[in-house]
């Protein structure tokens, strides 16, 4: 992957315009993998938090960043659960505020997950 597809560049910076484009290079095999699941979900999840949180972004800049990745899969993927459909209905429906504040949820939810592994 060429530096124009991080999501999190050298000096630290979010590039949220950049989640679809780094989406779309995680390989099939890989996306079932990791959505086939809701636990699966919540542990992959909650890897990417713990890094982005080692790497100093707080958690508005992960918010921000999980809604990109929210609003991707929403358009891009089928929910493979019951978790995910809900997820994926309750997306649909909300307003940007909303929307934003479910991110910051989700991102809540993954620390949760990782002070459980």
């Amino acid at each position: 992957m060429n530096e124009q597809n991080h999501v999190v560049e050298k000096d630290g910076a979010v590039n949220t315009g950049n989640v679809e484009q780094a989406m779309d290079k995680i390989g099939e095999d890989r996306k079932e993998e990791i959505l086939s699941s809701f636990e699966g979900f919540k542990r992959y999840l909650a890897k990417r938090i713990e890094l982005a949180e080692k790497l100093g972004m707080s958690e508005e800049q992960m918010a921000m960043t999980a809604e990109k990745v929210a609003d991707y899969l929403s358009a891009n993927e089928e929910p493979r659960n019951r978790e995910e459909k809900l997820l994926q209905e309750l997306w649909k429906a909300g307003q940007k505020e909303e929307r934003h504040m479910l991110a910051h949820i989700l991102v809540r939810m993954a620390q949760q997950q990782q002070q459980r592994q």
